[in-house]
């Protein structure tokens, strides 16, 4: 996937949106970022290499890729790129991404990590309003779908469907909504949060689409259900049924790993 979001990429070199999908499958996917030693608790030491470009540490999107450049057993740590970038943003360190092994090889300087981080920290505000009316949704740009259909793929199990659609507030507002139905527990930030980088990274200019999570009783879920564009999120795999403790450093969301 990285390998084709790249190719559109250099193929349109003046088209933001084919620029900010690919840091979005960037940082969505899980990189194998080369270490000095081998982890000691939550601390990663990256090997960082001095190009003529500046200082990077290096990671690849697969463990055969990695293994190809080293030549040879090497630690490594696998990590999302959200958590790479968020690790080595201001510590003055690019990431030099699958460096001679692929056709997606590339060096991200390190202001580049530093708005990706940026980015990836934004969060929804949370906020109470009431819907009068919902209708199918209308006047929404194609990357836009493409967008959530691509963010909503990689959700499994967070929710069983997100329903689309244009809505009218109490207070006149109007706007689009995209209603999840069986959220998970606790997933509602999760989603909210996706969302919101789907929106960000389709490169539509002062775009804003609402979240909810209505219960199974609510009569808005049953009104939202018949105009939607209705999107069907994935079930997990039976492996990933279990809530297993996160073993490499870094997995935690909550404990990020700390650079030495």
């Amino acid at each position: 996937m990285l390998d084709r979001a790249h190719a559109a990429m250099e193929v349109a070199p003046d088209d933001d949106a084919a620029r900010l999908r690919f840091y979005e499958r960037l940082a969505d996917a899980e990189l194998y970022l080369l270490l000095e030693a081998e982890p000691v608790g939550e601390t990663v030491a990256p090997q960082v290499f001095a190009l003529e470009e500046g200082q990077f540490a290096l990671a690849f999107d697969s463990e055969e890729r990695l293994a190809e450049f080293t030549g040879a057993p090497s630690p490594y740590a696998a990590l999302p790129g959200r958590v790479i970038a968020r690790a080595l943003a201001g510590e003055g360190v690019g990431l030099g991404l699958n460096l001679g092994v692929a056709p997606s090889a590339f060096l991200m300087p390190g202001e580049a990590l530093g708005w990706l981080a940026g980015t990836l920290d934004h969060a929804p505000k949370p906020a109470e309003a009431r819907v009068v009316s919902a209708e199918a949704p209308k006047g929404l740009p194609e990357a836009l779908f493409m967008a959530l259909d691509a963010k909503l793929a990689g959700l499994a199990g967070l929710a069983r469907t997100a329903h689309l659609v244009a809505v009218t507030y109490t207070d006149g507002r109007r706007g689009h909504m995209l209603a999840f139905e069986g959220a998970a527990d606790g997933a509602e930030a999760a989603l909210a949060k996706a969302v919101s980088e789907a929106l960000v990274f389709s490169g539509i200019e002062a775009g804003e689409i609402d979240v909810a999570f209505p219960g199974a009783d609510d009569p808005l879920a049953a009104r939202i259900a018949k105009v939607s564009l209705r999107f069907d999120l994935p079930e997990p795999a039976r492996e990933e049924a279990q809530v297993i403790a996160p073993a490499a450093p870094g997995m935690d969301p909550a404990r990020p790993p700390k650079l030495r």
